[in-house]
């Protein structure tokens, strides 16, 4: 590689991202207070560019503009110029996302906005080509513009920045606003019901015609509707939309059936052609779904995905330390002598490359057969290529195949005249040469950044495909990750969590120079992952650490006048808005999963101020969780939790005894969403004896592992049989 001509400050940063654009001509500072400094001093505008290592139009926008010269001089000359990774700071991201969306009616990245020298936004947008076209602005032109805007208007400018500013303020807040009690929530999840079912493709699954995202939260949504309508028609409806949608996803070209593991969201009505980049938090959510699946309708199809996702993961996520990288890139050199990247080319194939791979003719089948020939027709393989032009607008996909099942086992044997139950092993060989033939193509960036909120999805991931297949491996995964996080993204001193570390030189374990503190996300992931990890290993310290957190959580986000958790903490003055997340997207919003982690953490400690919190979330959301609860789905299947009151399952039992672990197996097998697990194993001085008074008073019957189900601390009769058990836990 050539020296690069341009070095800029953003070469001192550890983000994959902000490395990337090191040598941009441009002259680059990290968010932070030298920018701001340098913006106050010369009176200058600000241009902030958001956007993350794994996006496509982020790419094609340094390509075209920030490694262009000549607009680089424009920037420099007249706006002092900060590139953010959304990934580092979600903080920064959101209050200038809400701005863009209140005024462009839309958002995404890479954003794009100016801002005055005391970071108020005038002005944004998202992608700008770099040159003015028939329908779309250049970004040499708004650039000019926007500096000459400053030079003869800057007070009118300044005026107008500021009512936007107390515009969004009061956009924004979320409180109780008189009314302090939760919605009723039969009506909350009767509505979300409503609202997900009259979105729903009944042909390919999932909610909206394209693009098609996975949106585990709205699976997770219809899981419990279903475990509390089992016996109604609503509630068979919600099962089948959430086992289908499952279903076409694991069949669709969003999961790669060679590589393992899920793309980030399809692009079309079919499941077919996605974006290609992979996402630690898409994997982590996914894993828990299929599991959960499996467990309700004891399908191994489903069991089959989840394994195949945490190999993925295992494989290609994964640092030697424990950790979880974030994400895979979706653009790539389609060979070692390629000049540029084209997206997919990691996954994609042309037919004569699989018909080479795959020669060999099959034994038992029609008269001429090969292996190709089974294949290709299993996965939609065409001659010229299956992505329709309409999908590929760059033309990077022209004469490739991105796979997908386009048939029943039984119907490809049937075609080929092959006994049903040979295809299986045919498929697994055909899968494992094309993924020894794609080992040598060169692979896609990898976002080795490692984030505790999405760290905590996985974690949650593993421990619940451990717990509910029956795999002790992914629970000791779980355990190493979740071990991860404890050294090197917590600081034991200050009680506080760390938001990223990064793989280093040599593989190490870096931290940056200052590390930036966890946000609100940080927290509720890993609690619950500390949960799920308690209920999976029965191990008590993540429990105690779960706690231990909360507390903190509380102390740092609590918002005791409006109620629920700010997303950030205060006190950083660069930080215009202190904002609660309102959304269920990708992701789920914070204070959605951590109404259950409060009610959770309330069963494991007695502590009731938790329940009461967690009904002031709901009150504060109650307006939203009414109206419009499909887009807070997670939140909406929290407020069934909040009435139903969670069961406490105690085991009194020796964790190492067979009837014990009879017990453990009988409950981890069936979905209950509105039970904890717990373990009594008798050791008084343990930390759960400590915390629950309540479980001294619970004894083995006759000697034997027995269980008892409490609520509210009031404990059923003793249960010695896991029958029994199940059958009091599946009303």
């Amino acid at each position: 590689p050539s020296v690069p001509r341009h070095t800029n400050r953003l070469i001192n940063e550890k983000s994959p991202y902000l490395l990337q654009h090191a040598h941009n001509p441009v002259d680059w500072y990290p968010w932070g207070q030298e920018a701001f400094d340098k913006a106050k001093k010369e009176n200058k505008l600000i241009f902030l560019s958001v956007g993350y290592s794994t996006c496509h139009w982020c790419h094609v926008m340094e390509e075209e503009s920030f490694k262009n010269k000549e607009i680089g001089e424009i920037m420099n000359k007249n706006f002092v110029c900060i590139k953010v990774d959304r990934e580092e700071r979600p903080d920064v991201d959101k209050v200038y996302m809400t701005f863009v969306q209140a005024t462009s009616g839309g958002g995404g990245w890479p954003m794009s906005v100016w801002l005055t020298p005391d970071l108020k936004p005038f002005v944004g947008g998202t992608y700008f080509p770099p040159e003015d076209a028939v329908h779309r602005i250049g970004f040499r032109t708004v650039l000019l513009r926007i500096a000459e805007q400053w030079k003869e208007n800057k007070d009118a400018l300044l005026e107008n920045s500021q009512k936007i500013l107390e515009a969004l303020l009061h956009r924004s807040e979320i409180c109780v606003r008189g009314q302090e009690s939760p919605p009723p929530s039969k009506e909350v999840m009767a509505t979300c019901f409503q609202q997900l079912s009259s979105s729903y493709d009944e042909d390919y699954g999932g909610f909206s015609e394209s693009p098609k995202f996975p949106t585990p939260v709205n699976l997770n949504f219809l899981f419990t509707y279903w475990a509390l309508h089992r016996t109604t028609a609503e509630g068979a409806r919600a099962l089948q939309m959430a086992l289908h949608t499952l279903k076409m996803m694991a069949h669709g070209g969003i999961h790669d059936h060679i590589g393992q593991g899920f793309h980030r969201y399809s692009t079309d009505q079919h499941w077919h052609i996605p974006h290609f980049e992979k996402m630690l938090y898409d994997q982590g959510q996914l894993a828990a779904m299929y599991s959960r699946a499996f467990q309700i309708s004891g399908d191994e199809f489903f069991a089959d995905v989840a394994q195949d996702i945490l190999l993925y993961v295992s494989r290609d996520l994964s640092d030697q330390a424990g950790g979880f990288y974030s994400a895979e890139d979706a653009d790539s050199y389609p060979s070692i002598t390629s000049e540029e990247k084209r997206e997919g080319a990691f996954c994609v194939w042309a037919a004569e490359e699989i018909r080479a791979l795959l020669p060999d003719p099959v034994e038992g089948a029609t008269e001429g057969t090969t292996l190709g020939d089974v294949f290709m027709h299993h996965y939609g393989v065409k001659e010229m290529g299956n992505v329709s032009p309409m999908k590929d607008p760059h033309q990077e996909l022209k004469g490739k195949n991105v796979l997908i099942v386009r048939s029943s086992p039984e119907l490809t044997a049937a075609r080929f005249g092959l006994e049903p139950g040979r295809l299986g092993a045919l498929l697994r060989e055909c899968r494992r040469r094309l993924s020894t033939a794609r080992a040598q193509r060169p692979r896609p960036h990898l976002d080795t950044k490692m984030l505790a909120a999405w760290n905590g999805l996985m974690i949650s991931g593993f421990a619940q495909a451990g717990a509910a297949l029956a795999e002790q491996q992914y629970v000791s995964r779980a355990v190493q990750a979740a071990a991860f996080l404890r050294r090197h993204l917590f600081d034991p001193t200050s009680g506080r969590l760390l938001r990223s570390c990064y793989r280093g030189k040599d593989n190490t374990v870096e931290q940056s120079a200052v590390p930036i503190q966890g946000f609100l996300e940080d927290y509720v992931f890993v609690i619950q992952a500390l949960f799920d990890l308690y209920e999976a290993s029965l191990e008590q310290g993540w429990l105690e650490w779960a706690l231990q957190l909360q507390h903190m959580q509380d102390k740092l986000f609590w918002d005791p006048k409006g109620f629920a958790y700010f997303s950030s903490e205060a006190g950083d003055p660069s930080l215009l808005l202190r904002l609660k997340g309102d959304q269920d997207g990708a992701e789920p919003t914070a204070n959605s999963v951590t109404v259950t982690n409060l009610l959770r953490a309330a069963c494991y400690s007695g502590h009731m101020e938790w329940v009461e919190k967690a009904g002031q979330i709901l009150a504060a959301f109650s307006e939203r969780l009414q109206k419009i609860p499909i887009t807070l789905p997670e939140m909406a299947r929290a407020t069934a939790v909040f009435h139903h009151t969670l069961k406490q399952v105690v085991i009194c039992g020796d964790p190492q005894g067979e009837d014990t672990k009879e017990m453990l197996r009988s409950i981890h097998s069936i979905f209950s969403p509105n039970k904890v697990l717990m373990l009594a194993d008798g050791d008084g001085t343990g930390f759960l004896y400590r915390q629950l008074p309540f479980l001294a008073s619970l004894e083995r019957k006759d000697g034997k592992a027995t269980a008892y189900i409490c609520s509210n601390f009031t404990c059923s009769l003793p249960i010695t049989s896991p029958q029994e058990l199940r059958g009091m836990l599946c009303p």
